[in-house]
C-alpha cells in the first residue's frame, strides 16, 4: 500500500432531529484517521438539542465543523449540497446521522482511488438491523474483489447500487460537472446523484471492504424514507426518482446504462412493492395500481423484452394488461426472492403457457427455454406435530412439463436464522449439522406433483434462544443442477396457531409458524418461561398501542 498523504477527504454528515446517534456518526467518521481533513455536519435546522452536541464536540475536535440550516429543508439533497459547496479537501465522502463509518473505510477507497486514479471508489455497504445486529451486504455482486471500471457502461450493474453513501469522489470531478442533489424535499435523491455520477462517465474503481454501515431501525418511531413505504406518496416519491435518473443517463447518451435502469426498477422497486401491495388498504391498492400502470406505459417494448422470464417483466406485463388490482398473492409470490409461481398454470388455446385463462395476453412462453436454475418453482410446505415430534411435508409443482424434464430428485431443507446471535453461531456450523440441514427424497405423487417429508428438530433450533427461522429449500435435479427457492405456506389456520412444544431442555418452547409478506414458511421460537413471559409482553405492547 503506497503512503497516503494526510488530509486528503471530507466526509459530510447530515442529520435533523437525530440527537441520539449523530456523535456517533460524526466520532465514526473522526475516527478513520489522518486521511480525513474534516468533518462537516450540516445540522439541517434540528430542535432537539443536535445542533448544541455537534457544537460541543466541535469545540474539542478542530477537525469538525459545524454548519447550521436556519430553515428545514424539507430533505436530504439540500443539506448534502450545503456540505458540498463547504468542503476544502481533494476527495469527499457522505455519511448520514444514523450510520457509521466502519474503521478503515476511509483508507480502504482513498487507496483504491489514488492508485488507480480513479473519480469515483466504491465499496461495499452492509444493513445492519437493529437491534438483533443481523448484516446483509448490499448490492454484493459489484464488490467481490477489487476491478476497476474505465466506464459505467461497462459495468451495467453500477446502476444497481444508488447509494451515494458507500462511494468516495474526487471533488473537482463533482464540481467540473456540476453535480450535485436535488433540492428541498425531493425523495431519493440518490437516485438522481448517482444518475448524474454515472452520466459524466467517471473512471471508477470497485473494493471488497466493508465501507459503510447502513442502520436498519424498523421500530423507530420516525421511520426513514426507504422503509416508511406504508403511503402512496412515497410510491410516487419512488417512480418520480427513477424516472429523472433514467431521464439524465438517456440524455447523456447512455443509453445502456438507462436500459439497466429500468431493469432495475422492474427487479428491485416494482418487486419490493408488490410484495407488501396485499398488505395495503384498497384505496392505496387502486392508487399504485393507476399510477404503476401510467408509470410502465413508457417503457418500451426492449425495456421488457430484454430477459423475458424475469420476474419483474412478467410482474409489469400482468399489471399493464389488467385495468385494476388481480391476483395479488400470487404476484406477491412472483415478487418474492426467490420468484416462486404459483399454480394455475394456465395455456391459451393454442397451448401457448399464460398467466391465467382469464389474462390470455400475458404470455410465460418464456418459461419454456429459461435454464431451470432460474425457474419460478413453486414448493407448498405444511407443518404437521406428530407424536414424536413435527414433520414437515413438502410439495413440489408441475411448470409447463419443466419439472418432469428436468427430473426433480431430493429438496436440500435447511432452516436458516434471521437474526442476532444465532444467525453468527449457525454461520459458522450448519454446513456440518444434520438439527437444521437435511436432505429429503422427492417422490412422484398421482396429481403430477412431486412430494417429500422430513422432521424438524424444534428443539435443537430453539437452543440458541428467542428468535426468527426462515425454511430455504433447494430442489436437486438429475442431471446435476440445482434451483434455491422458498417454500409457499399452506395449510389454512392450523398451519399458523401457535402451540406449546415440549422440549427436554427448555421444558416447553413456544412455536409460531406463519407467513412472510411474500407468503414464504418461517418460524418464531420462544423457548423456557423467558420466551413465554418475551411473548406475553409482545402481546400487551401491541394491546396498548
Amino acid at each position: 500500500m503506497p503512503h497516503l498523504a494526510p488530509h486528503q477527504v471530507s466526509v459530510v454528515v447530515i442529520g435533523h432531529n437525530d440527537a441520539a446517534h449523530v456523535t456517533d456518526a460524526v466520532r465514526s467518521a473522526l475516527a478513520q484517521g489522518p486521511a480525513v481533513r474534516e468533518v462537516v455536519a450540516v445540522d439541517d435546522c434540528s430542535t432537539d438539542g443536535s445542533a448544541e452536541l455537534l457544537t460541543r464536540l466541535a469545540g474539542t475536535e478542530p477537525r469538525l465543523r459545524v454548519v447550521r440550516h436556519p430553515v428545514n429543508s424539507g430533505g436530504c439533497g439540500t443539506p448534502r449540497n450545503t456540505g458540498l459547496d463547504t468542503v476544502t479537501a481533494p476527495y469527499v465522502m457522505f455519511l448520514d446521522s444514523d450510520d457509521v463509518l466502519p474503521p478503515g473505510a476511509v483508507d480502504a477507497l482513498l487507496t483504491a482511488a489514488v492508485e488507480e486514479d480513479a473519480e469515483v471508489a466504491g465499496g461495499l455497504c452492509v444493513r445492519r438491523e437493529l437491534p438483533s445486529g443481523r448484516e446483509v451486504p448490499w448490492q454484493r455482486r459489484l464488490y467481490t474483489a477489487r476491478a476497476v471500471v474505465g466506464r459505467p457502461a461497462q459495468r451495467p450493474l453500477l446502476v444497481r447500487d444508488t447509494l451515494c453513501v458507500n462511494k468516495l469522489y474526487r471533488t473537482a470531478f463533482l464540481t467540473s460537472h456540476g453535480i450535485r442533489f436535488p433540492e428541498g424535499g425531493f425523495r431519493y435523491e440518490d437516485f438522481v446523484f448517482t444518475a448524474r455520477v454515472l452520466a459524466a462517465d467517471p473512471r471508477i474503481v470497485l473494493v471488497p471492504d466493508r465501507v459503510y454501515v447502513w442502520h436498519v431501525r424498523r421500530s423507530a418511531e420516525r421511520l426513514s424514507i426507504s422503509l416508511d413505504r406504508a403511503g402512496i406518496d412515497n410510491w410516487r416519491a419512488r417512480t418520480r426518482a427513477s424516472r429523472a435518473a433514467h431521464e439524465i443517463l438517456l440524455g447523456a447518451g447512455q443509453k445502456e446504462l438507462a436500459r439497466a435502469a429500468r431493469a432495475k426498477f422492474l427487479d428491485h422497486e416494482l418487486r419490493l412493492y408488490l410484495r407488501e401491495l396485499g398488505l395495503r388498504d384498497e384505496s392505496y391498492r387502486r392508487d399504485w395500481w393507476a399510477h404503476t400502470r401510467e408509470y410502465l406505459a413508457a417503457y418500451e417494448a426492449a425495456d421488457l423484452g430484454a430477459r423475458p422470464a424475469a420476474p419483474g417483466r412478467l410482474l409489469a406485463q400482468v399489471v399493464l394488461a389488467s385495468p385494476g388490482p388481480r391476483d395479488l398473492p400470487r404476484l406477491g409470490e412472483l415478487a418474492a426472492r426467490p420468484a416462486r409461481l404459483l399454480p394455475p398454470y394456465a395455456r391459451a388455446a393454442d397451448g401457448t403457457p399464460v398467466w391465467s385463462a382469464d389474462l390470455p395476453q400475458v404470455t410465460l412462453d418464456s418459461l419454456l427455454t429459461c435454464p431451470v436454475r432460474l425457474l419460478p418453482v413453486a414448493v407448498d410446505a405444511r407443518l404437521r406435530p406428530r407424536a414424536r415430534g413435527t414433520v414437515l411435508r413438502l410439495r413440489l409443482h408441475e411448470l409447463y412439463g419443466r419439472m418432469a424434464a428436468a427430473g426433480p430428485e431430493a429438496l436440500e431443507v435447511e432452516w436458516r436464522p434471521r437474526d442476532g446471535a444465532p444467525g453468527r453461531a449457525v454461520a459458522t456450523t450448519r454446513t456440518r449439522d444434520a438439527r437444521w440441514r437435511r436432505t429429503a427424497a422427492l417422490a412422484p405423487a398421482p396429481d403430477g406433483t412431486w412430494t417429500a417429508e422430513t422432521p424438524v428438530d424444534l428443539a435443537a433450533l430453539a437452543a440458541y434462544g428467542t428468535g426468527t427461522w426462515d425454511l430455504r429449500l433447494r430442489v436437486l435435479f438429475a442431471d446435476g443442477a440445482s434451483r434455491e427457492t422458498t417454500a409457499h405456506a399452506v395449510g389454512g389456520a392450523g398451519l399458523l396457531r401457535r402451540r406449546a412444544v415440549v422440549s427436554a431442555r427448555h421444558a416447553v418452547v413456544l412455536v409460531q409458524p406463519y407467513a412472510t409478506h411474500s407468503g414464504a414458511l418461517a418460524l418464531r421460537l420462544a423457548p423456557g418461561a423467558g420466551g413465554i413471559v418475551s411473548v406475553a409482553h409482545a402481546r400487551l405492547r401491541r394491546l396498548i398501542v
